[in-house]
């Protein structure tokens, strides 16, 4: 089990990457507009910085997957949002439909 302070954090860095999404789909936009003109490099400048004033874990690439069950980081299913342990156990129970132990 995951201590509830790790996962009180990915659930803080959840919310905090959706609230910022908006804004930081805007300044990536004008960052990687094509537009060569001396207005344009200005307003690309002010988007970088702004994009570096917004917080670290706001950003998307900060949210770690966790089991949905259990809290464990690693060996995450994106499929089914749970650890390969917890689905190896659940599968072991029958509480999934049409798995069957083959050789595990």
């Amino acid at each position: 089990m995951a201590k509830e302070s790790m996962k009180a954090r990915e659930r803080k860095r959840i919310k905090m990457a959706a609230r910022y999404a908006g804004k930081r789909a805007e300044l990536t936009k004008i960052l990687k507009s094509t537009d060569q003109s001396e207005d344009m490099a200005d307003a690309k400048w002010n988007a970088m910085i702004a994009l570096q004033k917004l917080p670290a874990n706001s950003a998307k690439v900060r949210v770690h997957n966790r089991c949905g069950l259990t809290g464990r980081p690693r060996g995450y299913m994106r499929q089914f949002g749970i650890s390969r342990v917890t689905f190896r156990e659940m599968a072991l129970n029958g509480m999934i439909p049409g798995v069957k132990k083959a050789s595990w």
